[in-house]
């Protein structure tokens, strides 16, 4: 099951479900989610086909006529969510140049154009140096692949975390950009390695609360989603 896989079995579950989005995805297409339709382009990862996207969707706390940024859109179903549920501003990043377009097809879907501003960032790169967000959330790519891995899509970065490079950046680059009293949000789950984000929680000086978590059927074995909020121990 998938709460007591092993790193390789996980790995080869996250290799399947690379497979699952790219046969799914293969044209332009729609989904519906959270009683919305969307927009999705070949190469974006689905989420129609996990859990993930409408537990956290649901989840989280976004600041009312706060700042709200996403890391790693995708789609764009949380950015425009957040613009939706009462967020002032919006800023949402991806690390691929189609995600970024999906995103901004959805948010002019679904009328929040002038909320939501979307941009092509590898985590926090592309963003001014004194821009600061009242929430910061990462539907993480929780799957450690082995020692070697080489990414060869874009569709894998969202799956996979090689060495868990991304998750280290999330967490000490992340308090920085938080603006006084802001929070940063990490949707997780058992597929990843709790461990190692253990530990680089730790060395950044941070906390982990639960803040929501529930359990799914994904094909064969259960996964538990989790959403964790991080913040400065004092």
């Amino acid at each position: 099951m998938g709460m007591g896989m092993g790193l390789q079995e996980k790995y080869k579950t996250g290799q399947r479900l690379v497979e699952l989005h790219a046969r799914a995805v293969a044209a332009p297409a729609e989904f519906d989610l959270m009683h919305l339709s969307w927009d999705l382009l070949p190469g974006v990862f689905s989420p129609s086909h996990t859990a993930s996207t409408a537990l956290f969707g649901e989840w989280l706390p976004y600041p009312l006529a706060g700042h709200f940024l996403e890391v790693g859109s995708g789609a764009g179903v949380i950015s425009v969510n957040a613009a939706l549920r009462g967020c002032a501003q919006v800023t949402a990043v991806d690390v691929s140049e189609v995600a970024v377009r999906n995103t901004r097809m959805n948010a002019a879907r679904h009328g929040v154009t002038k909320r939501v501003r979307t941009l092509k960032s590898d985590l926090f790169d592309a963003l001014e140096p004194d821009v600061r967000f009242d929430a910061i959330f990462w539907n993480s790519s929780v799957i450690e692949p082995p020692a070697g891995f080489v990414y060869s899509n874009e569709l894998e970065r969202a799956i996979f975390d090689s060495g868990y490079r991304a998750h280290e950046r999330f967490l000490l680059d992340g308090p920085e950009r938080l603006a006084r009293g802001g929070r940063l949000y990490l949707g997780f789950n058992s597929l990843g390695n709790f461990a190692a984000l253990q530990e680089i929680s730790d060395r950044a000086g941070l906390k982990m609360d639960l803040v929501a978590h529930a359990t799914r059927t994904s094909g064969s074995y259960e996964v538990e989603f989790q959403l964790l909020a991080l913040t400065r121990v004092s």
